[in-house]
């Protein structure tokens, strides 16, 4: 097989669907598929999923992808996907139990405690600052808390696209990315955190071992390769977890330049090492050879395309968003008092507080259904610009802010955008995302693409600009002071302890 001739296989398991891209050694794309599926959330706040679904879903991708391509062809294959999401096998490298989800929040009562205890710990400050709902950390902890059976069989525990590095290879092994966001490592040293695992009660057994996200794990293995169609001698990457990929497809990772995308959740990532430690935002160990470290450092807004829908689809039940942008009229609405508050499942980042919720404010008899559309869209930006006020992150330093994800499709939202901030809102090219930017990583391990901070070299390309309306930002600056004041108008409205008074000091909270 001639280097013309080598391709890479992309796969990222996302919240809701698989996505599989093939790449050829030119960084074209040739082929690529989707298999969406469902997760499980048989009581309120958990969320899972058989991880076997993944690996199901990856099948009939690939399946669809070779019909038409040369499975022999493939020299290196990359896995990414969903940061967090926890799995656990036993010695038959079968799952125990289906996998805790990123976004479940079925530990929320325990994450303070384990803030206070982590805090001691090497490293603890970063610890206690980040473990969430979500982290392994705390799922590990749930599962010895409310399953002890489950955990006692515990042979590995896995992090989201682990399980399908393991089913492809046989390895159970993670990389340092979704190590370190893992709340069981400790960063400064790269290695997992000896205090960490004797609180959770785990053998180091358990523990994968740690790569760069381009090193080789190992072959496919005999039966995966006959299963595809693969060569016996193609290879499995570490892979790394979806938003670090995401940042190889854009070029920031290596242009060092932020970027946000608005999926599911927001999420807005930065290479850097001059935001201040005690800022809010999860550091990550980004490894490409395992001995060169980048700190990329991440932010959430936890609903974010989820709330669009929400609104959009399951009240107003429209599916088709571009229609329905269309009837928005934006002058009123940025006139109007009319204000969202987008925390619909919780925060991670700004606040770290699981149990907060969204509202609607100043609603009146004329407020329409798209009125509360626009609101939605602008509460989102607003939510964006705290997040990147909140992380110290100057974007005047860069000029403008790069947007991918299914989010940037929206022109009323990356104007929106832009207005908000006051700043240029860029989006990429469609050849971007976590499949992408593992297919290149797996391209490099290849040794295909010279240097790797040449690794995106002709392949981020922006499509368009959104430049910012002076007189929108001033008028959107003075809403964006209102709707700073809505957190703390919240926790007075849900604290159960304050009973109002009237100003004659009696009480009217049981008045008819």
């Amino acid at each position: 097989m001639t280097d013309s001739d080598r391709t890479y296989l992309g796969i990222d398991i996302g919240t809701s669907a698989v996505k599989v891209v093939l790449m050829n050694s030119q960084k074209e794309l040739i082929a690529q598929s989707c298999e969406k599926y469902d997760v499980s959330e048989l009581k309120e706040g958990h969320i899972e999923i058989d991880p076997e679904i993944w690996f199901q879903s990856a099948e009939e991708c690939l399946h669809r992808i070779f019909k038409d391509q040369n499975a022999e062809c493939v020299s290196v294959i990359g896995i990414t996907g969903q940061m967090h999401s926890l799995a656990i096998v036993d010695e038959r490298l079968e799952s125990i139990r289906p996998v805790i989800m990123w976004n479940d929040i079925r530990t929320k009562e325990m994450i303070g405690s384990l803030k206070r205890a982590f805090s001691g710990f090497s490293g603890g400050k970063q610890l206690s600052r980040t473990i969430s709902t979500g982290s392994p950390a705390a799922a590990l902890c749930w599962i010895r808390e409310y399953e002890p059976e489950c955990f006692s069989r515990i042979y590995k525990f896995l992090i989201g696209p682990d399980y399908l590095v393991m089913r492809f290879t046989g390895k159970c092994v993670t990389n340092y990315c979704e190590a370190s966001t893992s709340c069981l490592m400790d960063i400064g040293s790269h290695v997992w955190s000896e205090q960490v695992r004797k609180y959770i009660g785990l053998s180091e057994s358990a523990y994968p071992a740690l790569y760069g996200a381009s090193e080789f794990v190992g072959r496919v293995r005999p039966d995966i390769a006959r299963r595809f169609g693969f060569r016996s001698d193609a290879r499995v990457i570490a892979g790394t977890g979806d938003n670090a990929a995401t940042s190889v497809s854009t070029g920031c990772l290596e242009g060092g330049y932020p970027v946000l995308s608005l999926g599911t959740s927001g999420v807005i990532v930065i290479p850097t090492d001059d935001i201040p430690e005690d800022a809010p935002g999860k550091r990550i160990l980004v490894s490409v050879d395992g001995r060169k470290f980048i700190c990329l450092v991440q932010g959430v807004i936890q609903s974010n395309g989820r709330t669009v829908n929400w609104w959009a689809k399951d009240i107003l039940g429209i599916s088709n968003l571009e229609e329905l942008e269309k009837n928005i009229n934006c002058a009123k609405g940025r006139k109007e008092n009319l204000l969202f508050y987008p925390h619909l499942g919780g925060d991670k980042t700004i606040y770290s507080d699981p149990n907060l919720r969204g509202a609607f404010i100043n609603l009146g008899n004329d407020t329409t259904k798209t009125d509360m559309y626009y609101a939605v869209i602008e509460g989102l930006s607003f939510a964006v610009r705290e997040l990147i006020e909140k992380m110290q992150i100057s974007l005047e330093r860069y000029g403008s802010i790069k947007v991918t994800g299914g989010g940037s499709n929206s022109d009323l939202w990356l104007q929106t955008l832009s207005d908000v901030l006051g700043i240029v809102v860029e989006k990429l090219n469609g050849g971007i995302g976590p499949a992408f930017g593992i297919a290149l990583l797996a391209m490099y391990a290849d040794h295909h693409t010279g240097p790797f901070e040449k690794i995106s070299d002709g392949y981020v390309r922006v499509n368009k600009e959104y430049k910012p309306d002076p007189e929108n930002h001033a008028m959107l600056n003075r809403k964006y002071q209102k709707y700073l004041r809505i957190h703390k108008a919240l926790e007075y409205i849900n604290d159960s302890d304050t009973v109002p008074s009237d100003a004659d000091g009696s009480d009217f909270s049981c008045r008819a």
